[in-house]
């Protein structure tokens, strides 16, 4: 009877072992890029909400610098006494900001610049009224462009939700030109109103453009501010900018009326245009520092939301880098199991070194052969005569 050969053990391959882990990584690793670009998506967004806090720092040394450099060239035109002190502690407190973020906001050449113009008007200012007006309107410029120039390196003009947006383009931009706008017209008002009688058609013409010029960034700042306060989740803004920016609508309004000639016999009443300007720059000194308050504080929270998230990340990475160890270990002792079972011979089976021991099976008594067995003989041997019952007949015939 065959004796059925032993099993064969089966060895398992490398690849084998490493399939598993393989399959793993293969599902762990979408959910470990999803998680890296989020890391970095958020720090971004991090990183530029900080640097337009630098921006609205900046912005808030600048305001009182604008508001100093509007009043000392109204004191110049109208050939009235005026204080610089304003002037030059503003100036002082803008230069220590820009010494400690210039750098970073790349507005230091630019600062540079308008502060030795700023410099040169102090020490030997103009006498004729007309050239101050000029030399001032020049400064103004450079204090506008370095407005720009912060906004851009801070990354306010990028800011992406649309109520820090709109504040940022009202403090920043908006209120600025139509405070410096609002002073050179009141101002030219008062040049305009000296000049001989044929020199006022002229005058008109200038006054005209700078009215333009000075109404139309004030009319963006109402409309910007209305659109953040209903575009905002806040509910603090609405109540600290909306009041503020009554007063300053009504006294725009009031010096869109005053710029406008009220007859032939008497043009421009320069008094009027004057106390109408003057209640504007108030109204305008009153609201930026709410504005840019407001400002800092959403770009705050923003930076805590987006702290959040990241610890939210950090939190999930541990859960992660849990899950993708748990999942190695079961697979590893697995395979430690399978080894083990495969090294260690089952009972009564041959090892791998030694041969297959010859099968003793026996068949039972009585089972498939006689009890008496007879010894077995060769083929050609001879066999003994048998006896038969027809001999005798076979004789007789």
């Amino acid at each position: 009877m065959a004796v059925p050969a032993p099993r064969a053990r089966r060895r398992h391959s490398t690849l084998g072992r490493l399939l598993p882990l393989l399959l793993v990584a293969a599902l762990l690793a979408p959910v470990g890029l999803l998680l890296t670009q989020t890391w970095q998506h958020t720090g971004d967004d991090r990183d530029l909400a900080a640097r337009e806090r630098l921006g609205v720092q900046y912005l808030r040394a600048l305001a009182p610098v604008t508001d100093a450099l509007v009043d000392a060239q109204s004191g110049a035109v109208s050939g009235r006494p005026a204080s610089r002190d304003a002037l030059t502690r503003a100036v002082d407190e803008a230069a220590a900001v820009d010494a400690r973020i210039g750098v970073e906001l790349r507005s230091q050449e630019r600062w540079a610049g308008l502060r030795a113009k700023l410099e040169a008007l102090r020490v030997r200012g103009p006498a004729d009224p007309e050239a101050a007006f000029t030399a001032y309107s020049e400064a103004t410029d450079l204090l506008l462009a370095l407005h720009r120039k912060v906004r851009e390196s801070s990354g306010l003009v990028r800011d992406p939700v649309a109520d820090s947006f709109f504040l940022q383009d009202s403090a920043g931009q908006e209120l600025p030109e139509a405070v410096v706008g609002a002073g050179r017209l009141t101002d030219l008002g008062t040049l305009v109103a000296r000049r001989p009688a044929a020199q006022q058609p002229r005058g008109l013409l200038e006054l005209t453009a700078l009215r333009v010029s000075a109404l139309a960034p004030a009319s963006d700042v109402v409309d910007n501010l209305r659109s953040a306060v209903d575009g905002s989740e806040s509910t603090d803004l609405g109540a600290n900018v909306l009041t503020p920016l009554d007063n300053y609508q009504r006294s725009v309004e009031a010096l869109a009326a005053y710029s406008l000639p009220s007859g032939e016999s008497a043009p421009l009443d320069a008094g009027r245009l004057g106390a109408a300007g003057l209640n504007a720059h108030t109204a305008a000194r009153q609201l930026q520092p709410v504005i840019l308050a407001e400002l800092d504080a959403l770009l705050a929270d923003r930076i805590d939301d987006l702290d959040r998230d990241r610890w939210l990340i950090v939190g999930a990475v541990v859960v992660f880098v849990l899950l993708a160890g748990w999942l190695a270990a079961l697979l590893i002792a697995a395979d430690r199991r399978a080894r083990r079972r495969a090294a260690t011979p089952t009972a009564g089976a041959p090892g791998p070194d030694e041969p297959a021991a010859a099968d003793s099976w026996q068949p039972p008594t009585g089972v498939g052969r006689p009890s008496d067995q007879r010894a077995l003989q060769p083929v050609s041997a001879a066999r003994e005569p048998e006896a038969t019952p027809w001999g005798p007949f076979d004789a007789a015939r």
